[in-house]
This record gives C-alpha cells, sequence and structure tokens, in this order.
C-alpha cells in the first residue's frame, strides 16, 4: 500500500467518530427494522392514497406517527454524547426515551381529529399541554444528537423567544405568548414543528431518500465511480476529474457534503495523491466535488423539497432551474482542475486503473435506466412525490435479477438500517428547525424583520444581497444546510423578494451561500474532514477548497441578478446568458490557477498576476448582467470584456517575448 493509500486508511479510520451512530444488534435491530418498514410503508399508504383497511388518515396524523416512529429510532441509534465512540449497547434511558416518543406520538395520534376540530393550536386541555411538553423536550434532544449543539442552541432560544417577545429590543420585539401556550402551539399547531419543513419530509423527501439509500446499497455509488473512472481517469489530472463526477452523483443522493466526503473521499483522495495532486489540494478537491453534488438535480438533497413547499411550485421546477448554475460551478471546478495539472504536468490514471467502460456500462447499465424512470415520471407524469417509489422498486426489480448484484436476507436489512437513520436523523432536525419557523409564526417577527432589513439596505440591492450572503454564510457555519435555509427562508428572502428580486431565484441564492460555509474557513466542515483523510492541515485544505470553488462565491449573484440563467425567462435571454456564461466561467477559473487552454501558462510575479487579474475581471463582466446605475448593457459589458481578455493576453505574450529576448 502507497503512503498516500495509508493516509487515506488512517483518515477513515479517524473519521468513523463523525458518523456517530451506533451499530445496533439481536432484538434491538429487528424492532428497529419493523419501525422503519412500518414508517415507509405509512408514506406509501399516504402518498399513493392507498387507504389500506378502508382507513383515511388525516395529514396531522401522519405526521405525527413519522415523527413517533423516528424520534424512537433516533434515540435507539444515536448516542447521548454525539461525537465519539458509540458503544453497540443501547443503554436503558435511550430505550425508555424511545418507547416514551411512540407513547407521547400515540396521544397526539389518537386526539388528531379533535384537536383539529377544537382549535388545541389556540387553547388546549391540561392533559395536550403537558403532553406537549414532554414532545417539546423530546424534539429539542433528538435534534441535539443528530444536529450538533449549535443548531440545539439556536432552536432553543427561537423555540422560547415567544414566552419573552415583548421583552427584547425594537427590531426583533414581538407578540408575546404564555409559555404553556408557545409550547402547546409548537407542538398541536400546523406552523411550528409540524409545519413547512415536516410536510414537505411526509409528501416529498421520504421517497428520495428511500431511493438514495437503495441506489447506493445496490452499488449505485461504486457503479457511478467506475463510470467517472472509464470516461475521464485517463486525462490530466483525471483522478480529481473522477473526484467531481463520482462525488457530484453520491452528493446528489445523499444530499449530505460529510457523508459524501466520507464514502467516496477515501477512495478518490489517494488516487489524487498518486497522481501528483498535494494532499491540500486533493482535500480541497473532494470538499469542492461533495458540496456541489447537494447542488446538482435530479435528486439534490432536503433543502430542495422543504424550498418547493416554501415556493408552492414542483420540485421539478426548481430542479431544472439549479441545473444551469450547478454545471457552471462543476464547469468551472473542471477547469481548473485541469488547468492545476496541466501547469505542473500531472499525467491520469494508469491504464490498468481504469476500468473498460464498455465493461461498466454492461455491468451497470440498470442504475442509468432506473434514473431515466425517475426523470421521467417526474417531468412527463410531474409525479415528484410518487416517482422516487417507482424508481426503487424498479431498482430492487431489476437488482434482484442478477445474482452479481442481488441482495441477501442481510443486506436487505442494512439497507432499511440505513434507510432508517438517514430518515431519523432528518426527521429530528427538521421537527428542531420547524420551531423556529413556529416562533416567527407565533409572534409576527418575520414581518418585522422584513421591513427592518429593507430600511437598512435603502434602495441598493446589491447591499441587500450583500448582507444576505454573509448572513447566510454566517448561519451556514453552524447549522446544517436544510435548517439554515429553512431559518433564512423565513427571515431574508421575504426581503429580497419584496424588493422586486425573482423568488425562485432568491431561495437559490440563499441555498447557495448556505452551502458556502462547507468549503470556507474558518469552519469548512466539508474542506477538515477531507483533510483528515488526506493528512494535511484543515485550514490549507480549506484554503484551497476556497480557490478551487471560488465560482460558487459569484454565480449565486449572476442568477439573482439575472434570473435568465435559472431558466427564468424567454429563450433568447437564455441562450444569450449561456453564450456568455460558460466562457465567462472558465475565464475566471483559468486567471485563478494562471493557465488558459490553447493559450498556455501565466509565469509567476507581479506583471503575470496582472495579467490573470485582468483576465478574471474580464471572465466576471462576461457573465454579469448590466449595471443600470451606470447605464451600462449586457452587450458593452462583454465588449468591455472582451476588451480585458484580449489585453491581458496580449500583455502576457509581450512579457513572454521579453523574457525569451
Amino acid at each position: 500500500m502507497t503512503s498516500a493509500e495509508n493516509d487515506g486508511a488512517d483518515g477513515a479510520k479517524s473519521l468513523s467518530d463523525v458518523l456517530q451512530y451506533r451499530t445496533i444488534h439481536g432484538p434491538l435491530r429487528t424492532i428497529f427494522v419493523i419501525l422503519t418498514l412500518a414508517a415507509v410503508l405509512l408514506s406509501v399508504n399516504q402518498l399513493f392514497n392507498l387507504q389500506l383497511f378502508g382507513i383515511v388518515i388525516l395529514d396531522n396524523r401522519y405526521l405525527y406517527s413519522l415523527a413517533g416512529i423516528f424520534l424512537c429510532l433516533t434515540f435507539i441509534v444515536f448516542p447521548l454524547r454525539g461525537k465519539g465512540s458509540a458503544p453497540s449497547a443501547v443503554p436503558w434511558y435511550d430505550i425508555l426515551l424511545g418507547a416514551l416518543s411512540l407513547a407521547v406520538a400515540g396521544y397526539f395520534i389518537w386526539t388528531g381529529e379533535e384537536a383539529l376540530s377544537s382549535g388545541w393550536e389556540y387553547a388546549a386541555p391540561q392533559t395536550a399541554m403537558i403532553l406537549s411538553f414532554v414532545f417539546w423536550i423530546l424534539i429539542l434532544e433528538a435534534t441535539r444528537r443528530t444536529g450538533g449543539t449549535i443548531i440545539f442552541a439556536i432552536v432553543l432560544l427561537f423555540s422560547l423567544y415567544p414566552a419573552f417577545a415583548d421583552k427584547v429590543p425594537g427590531p426583533i420585539s414581538g407578540y408575546p405568548l404564555p409559555l404553556e401556550d408557545a409550547i402547546a402551539f409548537h407542538i398541536v399547531s400546523s406552523e411550528s414543528s409540524f409545519g413547512i419543513p415536516m410536510r414537505a419530509f411526509g409528501e416529498l423527501v421520504v421517497g428520495f431518500i428511500v431511493f438514495g439509500a437503495a441506489l447506493q446499497q445496490t452499488g449505485g455509488g461504486r457503479f457511478f465511480n467506475d463510470l467517472a473512472l472509464a470516461l475521464v481517469g485517463q486525462f490530466r489530472g483525471g483522478a480529481a476529474k473522477v473526484a467531481i463526477f463520482a462525488s457530484g452523483f453520491m452528493g446528489s443522493m445523499s444530499g449530505s457534503v460529510i457523508s459524501n466526503v466520507l464514502t467516496t473521499g477515501v477512495v478518490s483522495i489517494p488516487a489524487m495523491r498518486r497522481t501528483g495532486f498535494s494532499r491540500s489540494y486533493a482535500a480541497g478537491t473532494e470538499a469542492c466535488a461533495s458540496t456541489g453534488g447537494v447542488l446538482m438535480p435530479p435528486v439534490m438533497g432536503t433543502t430542495a423539497f422543504v424550498m418547493a413547499s416554501f415556493l408552492g411550485i414542483p420540485y421539478i421546477e426548481i430542479a431544472m432551474a439549479a441545473a444551469l448554475p450547478s454545471m457552471l460551478y462543476y464547469f468551472g471546478l473542471f477547469v481548473q482542475l485541469d488547468s492545476y495539472a496541466a501547469r505542473r504536468g500531472l499525467k491520469g490514471l494508469e491504464r490498468a486503473e481504469v476500468p473498460s467502460l464498455r465493461e461498466t456500462f454492461r455491468e451497470g447499465w440498470q442504475y442509468l435506466f432506473v434514473f431515466a424512470v425517475l426523470i421521467f415520471v417526474m417531468v412527463v407524469f410531474r409525479q415528484e412525490t410518487l416517482a422516487p417509489f417507482y424508481a426503487t422498486a424498479l431498482l430492487l426489480i431489476i437488482n434482484q435479477i442478477f445474482p452479481r448484484t442481488r441482495l441477501s436476507l442481510d443486506g436487505f436489512v442494512n439497507l432499511v438500517q440505513a434507510i432508517g437513520r438517514s430518515l431519523a436523523e432528518l426527521v429530528s432536525v427538521l421537527l428542531g428547525v420547524g420551531l423556529i419557523v413556529g416562533a416567527f409564526s407565533a409572534t409576527g417577527l418575520a414581518g418585522t424583520l422584513v421591513n427592518d432589513l429593507l430600511f437598512i439596505a435603502g434602495d441598493a440591492t446589491i447591499v441587500l444581497l450583500i448582507m444576505g450572503a454573509i448572513t447566510s454564510f454566517i448561519f451556514g457555519m453552524g447549522m446544517t444546510v436544510t435548517a439554515c435555509y429553512i431559518f433564512l427562508a423565513i427571515v431574508l428572502a421575504p426581503a429580497l423578494v419584496q424588493a422586486g428580486m425573482n423568488p425562485l431565484a432568491v431561495h437559490l441564492f440563499i441555498m447557495y451561500w448556505g452551502m458556502v460555509s462547507f468549503i470556507t474557513p474558518p469552519v469548512a466542515l466539508g474542506a477538515f474532514a477531507a483533510a483528515t483523510i488526506a493528512g494535511t492541515g484543515p485550514i490549507k485544505a480549506g484554503i484551497a477548497a476556497m480557490r478551487l470553488g471560488s465560482v460558487i462565491y459569484f454565480v449565486p449573484f449572476f442568477f439573482v441578478l439575472n434570473p435568465a440563467l435559472i431558466g427564468q425567462g424567454t429563450t433568447a435571454e437564455v441562450l444569450l446568458v449561456l453564450a456568455t456564461a460558460f466562457p465567462g466561467v472558465w475565464l475566471i477559473a483559468s486567471a485563478t490557477q494562471g493557465y488558459l487552454a490553447f493559450f498556455g501558462r501565466f509565469a509567476d510575479g507581479w506583471a503575470s498576476l496582472f495579467n490573470r487579474a485582468l483576465l478574471f475581471v474580464g471572465g466576471i463582466l462576461l457573465i454579469f448582467p448590466g449595471f443600470e446605475e451606470f447605464h451600462l448593457s449586457q452587450i458593452e459589458l462583454t465588449a468591455i470584456a472582451l476588451a480585458l481578455v484580449g489585453a491581458s493576453l496580449l500583455l502576457e505574450t509581450g512579457r513572454r517575448k521579453l523574457a525569451a529576448a
């Protein structure tokens, strides 16, 4: 084994703690599998409207059922102390908390119809108030175990906010509620824990999480990695380009940057090291590729489904809108890596390390076929709720036909466990984040903050956008992408929309800037996780990731100022922006690395740095929609951009001649 491979193995071992879940055995494993299957079947019954046994389940009863089951699973599988070694044995108090979750949820399931008809969210009886308090504590503890201490502290503070809303200073003051009424509102109403985030989970997310888990457990991850190897592995910097494609596919399925780094990084980072990439660049590449996967259709993780609920539009419209920006991001990353490899004379992988494309397709065609079915059902039949269930069923049927991929009984149990863990972790975070939504709803704070933000920014749209980007980045450092998005969708998005911006572009802008924190120090969780595998310093990995992922800092401003970049415009407008966006990103990425394809390497030193700066600014202006304040149209900006690019290349050519003379 090479030293790089040793680094990868050591990194994988030390990162096992990050996963922070128990491996359970015996009767509890059986219970875990039964409860997971029950929850999935309940979702199938509800979403397909099967009405098994002639029973119609009210929406609030359905959501309480999912909450009770997955809170129970959370306490079984996620240990009390979070990070650190998680023993297989489940302590008695976690079993008790799991049973209590089922019991309390059972009460609200039983009284669900009465709660709706009697308006319990405003006047709950004493028993409901007491059990609401118990449910609230269970949600907070589950959020702490799965989301971490920072999210727990934020959720706790905001969930209590209605009780002292009238005692805080002006801009964040709101209408107060007695503590017992606030807690009951959080649990009983359809605007808090069981509001938009949880409804999005119950109506959209479940099927895609099941599909993603099934795809990975049946070998989809290995197939996409082999496909990437076969397509680009032998080109210069091939190992890094493989990471782009493989992590992009995996991230779209998993929706988690950290788990994506952990699953694909242990393969891609040692391969990059073997072909000449520095440790920091190998880590930065994996972090950027994994981060972009969450922005990549067709799945895009959980946040896009919550966005669909906020905006009240089909998920497929969000996926289609996100396609162009994510392609620009990955194109920029690809160009940077190609330039990095060319500048340093790095080679691709050896032929023996690259699988045959024909053999890869022969062994994994079913995964592409299933993806095609998923997209076809979503786009043609517009059934994004049901599409992943059809795709999962088809995948499992095809999978069982071929002996090489057939799941054994133990493999099926592992699949169900993976589904249960993913769903439990997500439900716990969404229930907690829902408390923030409820606090804003109960006190009317959201409207106040919107007006204050608009007043501070005045008529300067770019100031409001910069404020939004900074806020999104700060909250993204301590929260999951979904939690950060939900918070800002309540506080920030309405202000940007009221300023006249496209609502879909605004919500994607928030999502993108929430993702930026995964590759930007001082926190940069994605880069830090990759740094451990690569055996390099976390800050070095973060700086490399910032440089490689530089396009992500600009693209959100481009599409929020020019919605044609997300397909919101006429065909002519979309084609025009495409004609300038990709060349613009190519110039930005090339300038960052100091190598321009078809032109060659820029030298080191201040003179070439100035020339690269001209190239960089030219790339920015090529994509920018125009400066109304300076009466400059996009066509005029394009002309200026081309002049700057021409000047850059002429100056660098002249420098080369002087150096040669």
